[in-house]
């Protein structure tokens, strides 16, 4: 703590380090626990992974204590060990460590005693083998057989050998196929959030991106080809009232949505205001009921009505012309995490108290409950007719639910790590695409991406390229291509009937965010840079 400052510092490190790293739900219950709201820092100035940077300091320095003796000579020979937090912590770590070396060292030089000794018996049977294949008649030489091949390097994500088949004969990161890789001169990095960059959006009806961001703002950038001067943005500032006077809020915005005309913005915040903004970026209302961060907000499809949830357990319908709370649902036990709208008035919401609700404004009681999951529920999404219910858990299981039976339709599991999000196909009935059957798409924390036939409740694509969780999922407005996006730093772009990977862009930071603007030309993705490189637009040609 001397290192650190105090207390309350070192606990502004560790919210900083919750978020970005992926455990959402952690940095709530730490802030609040804490009391950091109530602190006057402004964490906006620390910089990212400084909690990370501290600790590597740290394991340096007991890495240099092992390479060292006593006499202060570096140990003879000694490479630098790299340590695990666990590692460093334990007694008498140095001499054990050094010990330990020290009987490696001696093993190895057996073992290279040994394999010398074998070297040399099997050059001595080498040279009793070639003198006796001298003294007989030689034969004739045959053609060398092409080797087999292994199973299962026939075939990636359900593809043939070919342009798109990644190879990876190394433990890293694969590497992407030239044909695949989107080039630099088709992607375009909006620089000016100043932290990470958890949310975008693209208007339903012109290229104008949003994205919010930890810096306390959202910002609403232009990204019209037919401009001269590049991309433009407007600075949306979430401000709050202090001392008669309005000052940023330093809280991070973390959710957004558009209405279906594209004429406002709604966006939800760590200080516990919600906010509605014109497309040109003047603030139109705040809505102010819920007693903590909003984790989520969608607008109505008639755009009369705002849904919000939040860390105080509730959710709350708005009337978005006046900005008045028309009524909040005291339901869930625990932090609401997800909202989705089935219709106009009518909604379901998740929570870490693993229950859904679906609630209809004007009944003071849930019109239904389901009940099943084992763990949070951290996103629901109904499907484009309102009939079925899609929900996902850190129980690593994807549930299906109608209003017709209590218990789920389906119960798919195949994931191995808990799933973050989920996402409908817009195809089948009542879509623009009514004749392509409909497709659900799940994004988890083990790696992979899978695409599910709802129907049939089996999955069709396992889509495995990503190293890192996967954040995100978005179809493209005709459901032909899906974007993927995970925190090594890549965005996929997917075929959805074959599984094949067909584009891929590897960025700079981790990914929170991928969306698809309305003409399925261009794909969004927002990103966590260090205060470098905030929001990404990947633009790719998909014909």
């Amino acid at each position: 703590l001397s290192v650190i400052g105090s207390l309350v510092n070192l606990c502004h490190l560790m919210s900083l380090f919750f978020l970005p790293a992926g455990f959402s739900h952690s940095a709530f219950t730490f802030g609040i626990e804490s009391h950091i709201s109530q602190s006057n820092i402004n964490g906006t100035l620390v910089p990212p992974a400084a909690l990370i940077s501290i600790l590597q300091k740290g394991l340096q320095y007991v890495e240099a204590e092992i390479s060292i003796n006593e006499d202060g000579t570096v140990f003879d020979g000694r490479p630098i060990e790299s340590l695990s937090l666990i590692d460093a912590v334990m007694p008498d770590v140095v001499q054990t460590r050094q010990q330990a070396f020290r009987d490696k060292l001696a093993q190895q030089q057996q073992q290279q005693q040994q394999q010398q000794q074998q070297q040399q018996q099997q050059q001595q049977q080498q040279q009793q083998q070639q003198q006796q294949q001298q003294q007989q008649p030689a034969t004739a030489s045959t053609a060398p057989q092409q080797p087999t091949p292994k199973n299962g390097e026939a075939t990636v994500n359900g593809e043939e050998n070919g342009a798109h088949t990644i190879t990876n004969n190394h433990s890293e990161a694969m590497e992407i196929d030239g044909d695949v890789e989107i080039p630099t001169n088709k992607s375009t990095v909006l620089r000016g959030h100043e932290s990470e960059v958890f949310i975008c959006a693209w208007n339903p009806v012109s290229d104008l991106l949003a994205s919010g961001s930890g810096d306390s703002t959202a910002r609403i950038w232009n990204l019209n080809e037919n401009s001269n001067s590049g991309p433009t943005q407007l600075v949306l500032r979430h401000c709050i009232r202090e001392g008669g006077q309005d000052v940023p809020s330093n809280k991070d915005v973390t959710s957004l949505d558009w209405n279906s005309d594209g004429t406002l913005l709604a966006t939800g915040s760590y200080d516990g205001f919600a906010r509605i903004w014109t497309k040109d970026g003047n603030l139109a209302s705040t809505l102010g009921q819920h007693k903590g961060p909003i984790f989520a907000l969608k607008w109505n499809k008639k755009g009369n009505y705002i849904l919000s949830a939040g860390v105080d357990k509730t959710t709350i319908i708005w009337d978005a012309h006046t900005g008045e709370a028309k009524q909040q649902f005291p339901f869930h036990s625990a932090p609401a995490l997800d909202v989705d709208w089935q219709n106009n008035t009518t909604f379901a919401s998740c929570s870490t108290d693993m229950c859904i609700h679906v609630c209809r404004l004007g009944c003071d009681r849930p019109v239904k409950t389901f009940q099943g999951h084992t763990n949070e529920v951290n996103a629901i999404k109904w499907d484009p007719s309102g009939m079925l219910l899609a929900s996902c858990s850190d129980d690593m299981t994807l549930k299906i639910w109608n209003m017709k039976q209590d218990t789920c339709v389906h119960d798919l599991q195949a994931h191995n790590k808990e799933i973050y999000t989920i996402k409908w196909s817009p195809t089948g009935p009542g879509t623009n695409n009514p004749n392509s059957y409909i497709m659900l798409a799940s994004a988890s924390f083990d790696s992979t991406v899978r695409l599910w036939d709802v129907e049939r409740g089996v999955c069709l694509h396992t889509l495995t390229k990503h190293q890192e969780p996967v954040y995100s999922v978005a179809f493209s407005p005709d459901g032909k291509y899906l974007a993927s996006g995970s925190f090594d730093k890549c965005v996929h772009i997917w075929n959805t009937q074959t599984g094949a990977l067909v584009h891929s862009y590897r960025g700079t930071g981790g990914i929170f965010e991928v969306c698809w603007n309305a003409s399925g030309d261009k794909v969004g993705a927002s990103a966590s840079d260090e205060r470098k490189t905030m929001g990404e637009r990947n633009r790719c040609d998909l014909q």
